[in-house]
Parts: C-alpha cells; sequence; structure tokens
C-alpha cells in the first residue's frame, strides 16, 4: 500500500498554486516531481507549488525563524526555484489560516527574497508588504516577432522587464519567453510584462513568467508595473514625498500596488483556497525519478 501526501490548490487573482505542507520539511521533491504535479493534464495543475515549511526546518529559512516561523518554499511550474511570488504569499498566508496557525491580522513569511509582512484583513483580502523595488542599470529591450519596445529593468526580489506597449495583443501568445536584450542583464531568466494604459494611475498587463509561461496574474509583476508606471508619470514617491498608489488590472483579476515615500511597496488582492486532496506517494516517487 502506497501512502498519500496531503495537498491543497488554491489561487490568487487566478494565479494557481498546488500547496504542499511539509512542517519539519521531510518530503523529498525534486524538480521532476514539482513539474509533474503542476502539469495541467498528467498532474494536479498549478502554475507553481507552494511547499509549507517551518522555517526552523529548513536550512534556505533558519536565519529567518526567529521572525518568521514559516518559510514558503517556491517553485515554478517547471520545477526550477524561484526566489518569490507576490500572489503565492497571499495564498500561502490563507492556507495558513485555513489550517488553524494563525488567525486575521499580521504575521510574517519567509521567503528566498526576505522576510514579507503580511496583513489578512477580515474582509477577506490580503494586503502584502513586498518590500523595495531596485532598478539595475542599463538600458533593455524587449521583442516580440518584428515590434521592439524599451523596457524598465525592474528587481523586485525577482527579475522583471516591464515595456509599455499600445495593445496588449502585441505581446503575441507568450507560449515562449519573449526575447529581451542584452541576455547578460538577465542571466538567470527574466519576467517579461507587457502593460497599456486605462486610465490615471489604472494600467492592464499580461505577463510571461519566467518557468511558467504565460499566467493569469503575477504579483511581483504587477508591483514592477506599478512602480515602473509612477516613474514614467512622474509620481515617483521618493521625489513627490507622497505614496502613489496604481490599480493593476490582470487577466485572473485586480490588484492594488501602493509605493511609499521609504520606498516601500505593498500588493493587496484576494487569496482562495479551492480544494484539497492527497497525492499518492508511489506515483509521485515515479515521476519524480523519470
Amino acid at each position: 500500500m502506497s501512502t498519500r501526501i496531503a495537498f491543497l490548490k488554491g489561487h490568487g487573482t487566478q494565479n494557481d498554486f498546488v500547496i504542499v505542507p511539509d512542517p519539519e520539511n521531510a518530503l523529498d521533491l525534486p524538480a521532476a516531481a514539482v513539474a509533474a504535479l503542476c502539469d495541467r493534464r498528467a498532474g494536479i495543475g498549478g502554475d507553481g507549488m507552494l511547499r509549507v515549511v517551518r522555517s526552523a526546518a529548513h536550512p534556505e529559512a533558519r536565519e529567518m525563524a526567529a521572525e518568521a516561523e514559516w518559510f514558503m518554499d517556491y517553485r515554478n511550474a517547471d520545477g526550477s526555484v524561484a526566489e518569490m511570488c507576490g500572489n503565492g504569499v497571499r495564498v500561502f498566508a490563507r492556507y495558513l489560516e485555513r489550517a488553524g496557525y494563525i488567525g486575521a491580522g499580521d504575521l510574517a513569511i519567509a521567503t528566498r527574497g526576505g522576510v514579507k509582512r503580511v496583513h489578512l484583513a477580515k474582509d477577506g483580502d490580503v494586503t502584502v508588504g513586498m518590500g523595495r523595488a531596485r532598478f539595475p542599470e542599463g538600458e533593455v529591450t524587449v521583442r516580440v516577432g518584428e515590434r521592439s519596445w524599451p523596457a524598465r529593468n525592474v528587481n523586485m526580489g525577482n527579475p522583471h522587464a516591464v515595456a509599455f506597449v499600445d495593445d496588449l495583443a502585441h505581446a503575441g501568445d507568450l507560449l515562449a519567453p519573449p526575447p529581451v536584450a542584452p541576455a547578460a542583464a538577465y542571466p538567470d531568466g527574466v519576467n517579461v510584462e507587457f502593460v497599456v494604459d486605462r486610465g490615471p494611475r489604472h494600467v492592464a498587463m499580461r505577463v510571461h513568467e519566467r518557468g511558467s509561461g504565460e499566467t493569469r496574474s503575477c504579483g511581483t509583476g504587477a508591483c514592477a508595473v506599478a512602480v515602473a508606471a509612477g516613474r514614467r508619470d512622474g509620481a515617483d514617491p521618493q521625489v513627490t514625498g507622497n505614496a502613489s498608489t496604481y490599480t493593476v488590472d490582470l487577466p485572473g483579476g485586480r490588484l492594488v500596488i501602493t509605493e511609499y515615500p521609504g520606498g516601500e511597496i505593498e500588493m493587496t488582492g484576494p487569496a482562495v483556497i479551492v480544494a484539497e486532496g492527497e497525492i499518492d506517494e508511489e506515483w509521485l516517487r515515479a515521476v519524480g525519478s523519470a
């Protein structure tokens, strides 16, 4: 008889995840196993996997354990390791609430992008402190077919190239990563956002997430888009002294992004757990060794 491993499925603005509770870091989940779990036809399906581990039990998070009890071990849909996922943090927090580890209010979550501050509102929305944006030097260009655009290089703990376009259809099918030049600007790959204006402080976007393809939403991408738009629009809080808030529409829903004069960025949006079940360990072992 094979044993079974618990899992849940959740999403934040339709950026969906397989959630695997593993408090004591007991599971061996190689890249092939994660990719199989995230496969939408042969597995459970998701844009990525959130493994729930106590910080003290994980070698990458032990130094953060005094500040954050829980570590979000985030993997892309292809099994590769990623630094951060903004929508994933909200869903991770929602799981902790559902499991009875926390209640509404404030908490800290450890990620490879550092400790993130989270607030679970009683109305259901989740706000995440996303840290500060960094703007690596150098010009970047994004190309799709015969079109190309200058892009803003933004790092939100993971890399982004933000291109403002006239029509979101110009992004193409986003099945393959859009070419970005110079390639040396992103040695570990990049998330590429295509952005159009919808109104004052209101934009819409599509995104190709490295390792996952086009996704319905990307939290760090929405933050990168908001800060890039703010600087384009002359609304840089470091210059004006005023907070800058943008509404960002994504294919899967809406996020509200605020950047404060001190540089801190907050993202607010929904997070939903939709199902839970069990993974057959024998199957997981087989696909993990394939």
